[in-house]
């Protein structure tokens, strides 16, 4: 399947309040393990996602500088909250509210990953796209996408310096 075909629709899809999706990934974001609850509300199949790069589902509107910012905090061992829109096998979309810590060895070594998300609160997800647009539009005004990372990654930074907040604590008071 080319994910580059998939097409969002603007449908969104809900979780229940009840529901969680759980993932594992290698460290370097490669599939190792999914729950029924991500299958069901993505219609991928295990043999869709098990071996590929978590951003598979990636929604396009969801700011690379958010996921720049999400691995690099991963990366050194911390955990991170944040609100993810992501996109499914057929283009619908869904929000999450993610919680993404690392897997250690015994010797402290980064194994992998683990993220549960939940169903986001509506505020939060209203705020969130609101942000998530500011950062695309900084993201998409340079022709480099390297450079447009960037920039909205220091656009981003200074807002959180702004309100003295880090990234999760602000996702919080969305």
């Amino acid at each position: 399947m080319d994910r580059l075909k998939v097409k969002p629709t603007g449908v969104e899809r809900k979780l229940g309040e009840d529901e969680i999706i759980v993932s594992k990934t290698d460290p370097s974001g490669r599939i190792m393990y999914v729950n029924q609850t991500l299958l069901k509300i993505s219609d991928f199949t295990e043999e869709d996602l098990i071996g590929q790069q978590h951003s598979i589902v990636r929604h396009p509107e969801m700011p690379r500088s958010v996921f720049k910012l999400l691995w690099e905090t991963i990366q050194s061992g911390q955990e991170i909250f944040a609100y993810v829109v992501n996109l499914t096998k057929f283009g619908d979309h869904y929000w999450v509210f993610a919680h993404i810590t690392p897997s250690f060895d015994e010797a402290g070594n980064i194994v992998g990953f683990h993220s549960n998300r939940r169903a986001p609160d509506r505020k939060g997800v209203q705020s969130a796209q609101a942000l998530y647009k500011v950062l695309l539009e900084e993201e998409q005004r340079h022709a480099d996408r390297r450079k447009g990372m960037l920039s909205a990654t220091e656009l981003l930074q200074s807002m959180l310096a702004d309100k003295q907040v880090e990234y999760d604590q602000f996702v919080f008071t969305l």
